[in-house]
């Protein structure tokens, strides 16, 4: 199977897992701050570094499973198009201090939860060696 078709797999699992977690983020806390564009790129962002860590250490993965991991699902999981979006709005709006706090928030908790994820994944396999 192509590389391209393994993307095109992993994209879109991604896609529908983006989709799941704005509707629930709507349903939940509403549509007056962009909570899921927040939350899916901080979380696609530690999930990046966790199998990004994972695999430089222990797991060994075909060319194909990381090429549907990390460019299909992942890429089509977290989204910066969708944030450029959510701040013109927020400009649109006139609303300051949410556009403000929303991309302070984007840059700080995605490099952060990068982060952890790298962390975390070098304290269990150091632990468990």
């Amino acid at each position: 199977m192509s590389l391209l078709l393994w993307v095109g797999i992993g994209g879109a699992l991604g896609a529908c897992a983006r989709y799941t977690v704005y509707v629930l983020a709507q349903k939940w806390l509403g549509s007056s701050f962009p909570y899921a564009t927040l939350f899916v790129n901080t979380a696609g962002s530690a999930l990046m570094g966790l199998l990004s860590g994972t695999l430089a250490l222990k797991w060994h993965w075909s060319s194909e499973v990381q090429a549907m991991v990390f460019v299909g699902m992942l890429g089509a999981f977290t989204t910066f198009s969708t944030f450029t979006l959510d701040v013109a709005t927020l400009y649109q709006r006139n609303s300051w201090i949410k556009l403000m706090a929303y991309t302070s928030l984007s840059c700080v908790l995605p490099i952060a939860g990068m982060i952890a994820g790298l962390y975390t994944v070098r304290l269990v396999m150091t632990k468990n060696s």
